[in-house]
This record gives C-alpha cells, sequence and structure tokens, in this order.
C-alpha cells in the first residue's frame, strides 16, 4: 500500500512539473518571438551590406572577422531595371530578411534553452567545474562527426599551430568555467548582469596589453556600465561573491582571449581550413582537454555519488538526468555556432542591437523560468547596465567607421 500511494505521489509530481514546464516553454516560445520582432527592423538588405561582424557573443572570435555576403539583390536595385528583375529582387530580399530573422530566433532559443538546463543541472549536482567539462566535450559529438563524413572541411594544424591556439584556448576555458560557476554559485539574471561590464575589462585590458587608447566618448559608455553594474549588486537579492568573483573571471578570459588573438593571430595564417567555425571547434577539443585534470583536481570523482544520489532520491531517472546535461551541452555548442551564422548577415549596428536584445531576453526569460525576485534597485541597475553596454557597442562601431 506504501509502494502504491507513493507511486502514486511521485506520478503527480512529474505530472505537476511536466505541466510548470509545458507553461514555462509558452512563456519562452512568446518572449523569443517578440524579441526577435522588436529587432526585425534592422534584418533588411541594407543592413547586410559590407559588414564586419564580432562574433563569440560581444567579443571578436578570436581575431577572425566575419564578412557578410555582398547584397547582390541590392546592387540590382540600385542600378534600376526592368520590372521582373525588382520583383525578383523583392523575393530575394524577403527570403534573406526571413533567414536572418531565423538564425537570430534560434540564437536567442539556444541561448535561453542553454541558461535554463544549465541552471538545472546545477541545482540538482553542484559539480560546475564537471558539468562545465560535459558541456564542453559535448560539442565534439557534433563536429566530429562532420569532420569524419566530410560534411566539413577538416582543419589541418601543426604544432607549433596548435602551441600559437594554446594560451588562447585557456583563455576560452576561462570564459565558459567561470560562467558555469556563476551561474551556479547566484541567479542566471545576476550572472548577465555582471557579465554585461565586459567593455570595461576589454578597454582596461587593451590599454594595458596593447597600448591602445580611445575617444572620450567611448570611455564615456563605461560610466553607466559601472554604475548600473553596481546598483544591481547591491541590490542583489540573490548576491554572493562567488558568483560575482566567477562571472569576472568569465569576462577577464573573455578580454584576454581577444587581446591574445590580435598580439598572435593578426595577419597569420593559421593551419587549413581553419574558418571560424572550425577555429571554435579547435578550441572546444582544446578547452574540454584543459578542462579535464582542473575538474579532476576541483571536484574529484565526487560528480559519480551525486549522480546516483540524485537518482535514488526520485527527482530523476538515469535519462532524464543525462538528457539534462546532454542538453545543457548540446545547446551551449549550438547557440555559439548559430551566432556565427546570425551575426555573419548584418552589419554591427545591428549586431549591437542583437545582443543587447539578447542579454534582456535570457535575464528575462530566466526569471519566468526560476521565478527569481528581482528588487526595483536591480532592475534598475541592470537596465542603465545594459544600456550602457549598448552605447558602448555603437561609440565602437563610430570608431571603427572614422579609422
Amino acid at each position: 500500500e506504501e509502494r502504491r500511494q507513493a507511486g502514486k505521489r511521485k506520478r503527480c509530481i512529474n505530472s505537476n512539473v511536466s505541466i510548470d514546464n509545458m507553461a514555462i516553454i509558452k512563456k519562452l516560445a512568446v518572449l523569443t518571438i517578440v524579441a526577435t520582432g522588436a529587432s526585425a527592423f534592422a534584418f533588411s538588405p541594407r543592413a547586410n551590406v559590407g559588414s564586419n561582424v564580432k562574433t563569440f557573443n560581444s567579443v571578436p572570435p578570436v581575431g577572425l572577422k566575419q564578412v557578410a555576403k555582398p547584397a547582390t539583390s541590392l546592387a540590382l536595385s540600385s542600378t534600376g531595371g526592368a520590372a521582373a528583375v525588382a520583383e525578383e529582387d523583392n523575393g530575394a530580399n524577403l527570403a534573406d530578411t526571413l533567414k536572418t530573422a531565423s538564425y537570430f530566433a534560434l540564437w536567442y532559443l539556444f541561448n535561453i534553452g542553454y541558461n535554463i538546463y544549465n541552471k538545472q543541472a546545477l541545482n540538482a549536482l553542484a559539480f560546475p567545474w564537471t558539468i562545465a567539462t560535459i558541456q564542453m566535450a559535448t560539442g565534439i559529438l557534433y563536429f566530429a562527426p562532420l569532420w569524419a563524413l566530410g560534411l566539413r572541411k577538416a582543419p589541418k594544424l601543426s604544432m607549433d599551430d596548435l602551441k600559437t591556439l594554446f594560451p588562447i584556448a585557456l583563455c576560452h576555458t576561462g570564459v565558459h568555467v567561470g560562467a558555469v560557476v556563476a551561474l551556479g554559485a547566484g541567479a542566471v539574471s545576476f550572472a548577465h548582469i555582471v557579465k554585461a561590464s565586459e567593455p570595461v575589462v576589454t578597454c582596461a585590458a587593451n590599454a594595458l596589453l596593447l597600448g591602445e587608447t580611445l575617444p572620450l566618448k567611448v570611455y564615456a559608455t563605461l560610466l553607466p556600465i559601472i554604475g548600473g553594474v553596481g546598483i544591481a549588486s547591491m541590490k542583489e537579492l540573490s548576491f554572493t561573491y562567488l558568483a560575482l568573483a566567477a562571472a569576472m573571471l568569465s569576462n577577464v578570459s573573455s578580454s584576454l582571449r581577444g587581446v591574445l588573438s590580435k598580439k598572435t593571430m593578426s595577419g597569420k595564417q593559421i593551419g587549413e581550413n581553419l574558418d571560424a567555425q572550425n577555429l571554435y571547434a579547435v578550441l572546444t577539443a582544446m578547452s574540454t582537454l584543459i578542462l579535464i585534470p582542473m575538474m579532476l583536481a576541483a571536484e574529484g570523482t565526487g560528480f559519480i555519488p551525486a549522480f546516483k544520489a540524485a537518482v535514488a532520491s526520485g527527482s530523476f531517472t538515469n535519462k532524464s538526468l543525462s538528457t539534462l546535461l546532454l542538453l545543457g551541452g548540446a545547446t551551449y555548442y549550438l547557440y555559439n555556432e548559430v551566432a556565427f551564422l546570425a551575426l555573419g548577415r548584418v552589419n554591427p549596428v545591428t549586431h549591437a542591437v542583437g545582443n543587447t536584445i539578447k542579454r534582456v531576453v535570457i535575464i528575462v526569460a530566466s526569471v519566468i523560468a526560476f521565478k527569481t525576485p528581482m528588487s526595483t534597485g536591480s532592475i534598475v541597475g541592470s537596465s542603465i547596465a545594459i544600456f550602457g553596454t549598448l552605447l558602448y557597442s555603437l561609440a565602437m562601431n563610430g570608431v571603427k567607421k572614422s579609422k
């Protein structure tokens, strides 16, 4: 009788969890559609002409430029032509706009999915180093078959090439593990508020290591970022010093990755077939190898008994918990992969707007998914910081155009 009652309670809990998850998914789907629509004004053919854009979210993909394809349809329309050509041009423009919008929607969805799956896994298993390693290694399951089957040309790298990439891979590792530790130690929303301060670290790193100075208007945009993050941190209900320190580690690692890329890879040919997507894949493989000994040193093999204990508690099955971990890794890799495709089709201004909207979407989505309370001060501070990040991106784009 006790087993029967326990079975009923478990089915009831699973049913309630399923209903809650469906409600959250519906809310997030609506949120993503609204966000994509909010940035749709930038998805016009004019926004796709001759753009050099940044990837890796807010920093360049280790020194490589993503150059958008020329909008040939725009060239045709600007020279006049017959009505038939104009009609064909309009059709091509519409298809191009829809394709770009779909990339942005997938970018947002995978990013939201990653943050939610990651936080759920960290709530179930307090082993951030092990979870970060699993997520990084999951990417190998994606690109290795593409290389093996010839669906994507595999890169060819010498030992010297790998030595050049190693410090960049170290920074790439720091970016990811810092973010995972931050998400485990505090709220998802707070981690992303602190991550919004990355431009401040980037400016400092460029000035100290590259001797790069920027116009006063660029530095002025850092003030609302610093002030906003400060206000949000003071008023954050789930504030922890570990979350703050780990998020800043991610910021510093990201900035150093960009600096090292400029110093070691600028104007230098690295191996063969090393385009932006393959470069990200190589860094993923190298970071996985770096993370394994670090994971064992930090957490040992405690993850295995913790996994068994979580299953034994009835909260998960072996399959559901394994699926959660794999989904976290898959969405992590895919949101970066889709980011290349999305940001490679738009100009820098659209990139800046899209990145800003993405951060807002993630914060709002995490609040909805985890019912995380945010104080008024935290909301005001995060809004100021994110708006400052947008101003910084626009100011930097203006500087690049003037050069």
